[in-house]
């Protein structure tokens, strides 16, 4: 095996812990760790400056899933906040509005934000701070001031228009008609603003009174139909994980409506198989983990969605039986072609992964879904409305995901946590990338437990993902992308196999892996060159 290089070191402490994809963000985690806080009142607070430094990928009108880990009682628990749909979000409504498929921009691909409901629920259950503790790093720099960021730039030009058409947005961003440049300074005091809300009155100070009341007032303006009561009723969700055995570890993942049992049946499927006869460069072992992840996704697409409407036989499904008849039907010889999937998605999520100094730990992932959701900031909130509603349902009648009112659509937000078989945690992380989460969870594990990778290589191994949806309104042909260090020998027999290769550079497979590994009293943490974060410890 050619040897894979890595860019970064890795960060060992036998203290807390924490990495994110912003640094402001790790940095707020660690700060708090330094004040005595846990792993949830870290993951709150940096959850709370990624919505202030990372505007255009998270923020208080999103989702967001967390799990967390007791180190005394060996437990992990799943925290859901995931919106669901306004109660008039009929298939009627949209066939007389004459919808063809729900919107990806707009008013009407928004579904009711999650995320505070399930920061307020979590830290409430788990943590050991007050949620006012919590917010003065991002009201700070939401009300002083943050550089634009070469990754945030290249998201204002590709939403260019987007961004346009909202006053608010068009504010911030433009000058002159023109997009203000990279490392400007840009300030939002109304998202400052409503964290303090929030602090003084918890989920009342959201979901009802002033802030609610213009939420609502600016999505009825839009002709959007969105109602008080839709914010008001809504809670979010505390949930036993959902697992399965891989080697001598076992993987957990949130339960649906997060789609981390994609990434579950994927690792089922390739128990299957002798994976540590490949490395990260060979074909085979990359054919196997592509045909594994589009069973996978038909399995996501065709049977999976709200649990409070569908019954998602998650038992049956993660079965070592079941799972044996999915590998069977994995061809070693010839990529397959996945007919019933549609809309692929690239979303932009930030996620985060925190070990504090006690090894109590928790992974938390939020998104607005697209860059900047759906394009709609509600007026002194510092709120972004995310595009959920949109990427998620569809209008298909019987399908799981079928729109109907106040039902959460399947999510492509998931983290995992790795234990051994006493329930101690090994591994913990998450990465955004929309559809592409479950793949690279996948490759990162197999880089870790099969080709015994360390943390850092084993996220910058060269990275591919096979385009391919979870929605299925539209089909989409599976298209392979993949870094071009695999090697030209693999990406010809990958040619030969039947994929459709398109080939990127070097480390520009998208995707912000952040990693962190527990090995009885010491932490090791590793951040994604991808993107811009870094992984730190206390000191």
């Amino acid at each position: 095996m050619r040897k894979t290089y890595r860019h970064r070191g890795i960060v060992v402490t036998d203290k807390g812990i924490c990495a994110a994809a912003h640094p402001s963000v790790t940095l707020s985690g660690v700060q708090i760790l330094k004040k005595g806080g846990n792993a949830i009142d870290a993951a709150i607070a940096m959850a709370n400056v990624a919505g202030a430094v990372m505007p255009e990928m998270c923020g208080l009108g999103g989702d967001c899933f967390i799990l967390y880990y007791d180190k005394k009682n060996k437990t992990i628990k799943a925290v859901n906040g995931a919106g669901y749909a306004p109660k008039k979000s009929t298939l009627e409504y949209y066939a007389n509005q004459k919808f063809l498929k729900l919107p990806l921009e707009g008013i009407h691909s928004a579904s009711i934000p999650g995320a505070v409901a399930g920061y307020l629920l979590a830290l409430e259950k788990f943590g050991t701070m007050k949620f006012s503790e919590l917010i003065a790093d991002a009201c700070d720099l939401s009300e002083n001031g943050y550089a634009i960021t070469y990754k945030h730039y290249q998201h204002m030009v590709r939403k260019k228009e987007l961004l346009y058409r909202n006053n608010i947005l068009k504010k911030r961003y433009f000058d002159n008609e023109e997009l203000i440049k990279e490392n400007s300074i840009i300030r939002s005091s109304g998202y400052a603003n409503t964290l303090r809300i929030i602090a003084e009155k918890g989920m009342k100070g959201f979901y009802e009174g002033k802030i609610a009341k213009k939420i609502i007032d600016s999505n009825t303006e839009l002709g959007g139909i969105m109602s008080l009561d839709d914010l008001k009723n809504f809670h979010a969700e505390i949930l036993d994980p959902i697992s399965v055995g891989y080697r001598s570890f076992d993987i957990y993942q949130c339960p649906p409506v997060s789609q981390g049992i994609i990434h579950l049946l994927e690792m089922g499927i390739l128990n299957n198989f002798e994976m540590k006869k490949y490395n990260p460069y060979d074909p085979i072992g990359i054919h196997l983990m592509i045909e594994a992840k589009k069973i996978a996704f038909a399995e996501r697409a065709n049977y999976f969605g709200d649990p409070k409407l569908i019954n998602n036989k998650i038992e049956e499904k993660l079965s070592k039986e079941y799972l044996e008849i999915l590998a069977n039907k994995v061809n070693l010889n010839q990529s397959t072609n996945i007919l019933d999937l549609v809309e692929y998605t690239n979303e932009h999520t930030t996620s985060m992964v925190v070990v504090d100094k006690d090894g109590n730990a928790a992974t938390l992932i939020t998104s607005l879904c697209g860059l900047w959701g759906s394009g709609v900031e509600i007026e002194d909130t510092g709120i972004i409305l995310n595009n959920r509603l949109g990427y998620g349902f569809n209008l298909i009648e019987g399908h799981p995901n079928c729109i109907q009112p106040n039902k959460r659509t399947m999510s492509t937000l998931i983290s995992f946590m790795a234990t051994d078989k006493n329930g101690n945690l090994r591994f913990l992380g998450n990465t955004p990338g929309g559809d592409n989460q479950p793949q690279w969870n996948m490759q990162t594990l197999v880089n870790i437990i099969d080709y015994g990778l360390d943390i850092q290589t084993a996220i910058e191994a060269p990275r591919w993902f096979d385009i391919q949806a979870s929605n299925i309104s539209n089909f989409e042909e599976n298209e392979l992308v993949i870094e071009s260090n695999v090697g030209q020998e693999t990406i010809e027999k990958l040619i030969s196999l039947g994929h459709k290769v398109k080939v990127v550079e070097p480390l520009a497979c998208s995707g912000a892996f952040e990693l962190i590994e527990i090995n009885n009293c010491i932490k090791k943490g590793a951040s994604d060159p991808r993107g811009e974060g870094i992984a730190l410890s206390e000191i």
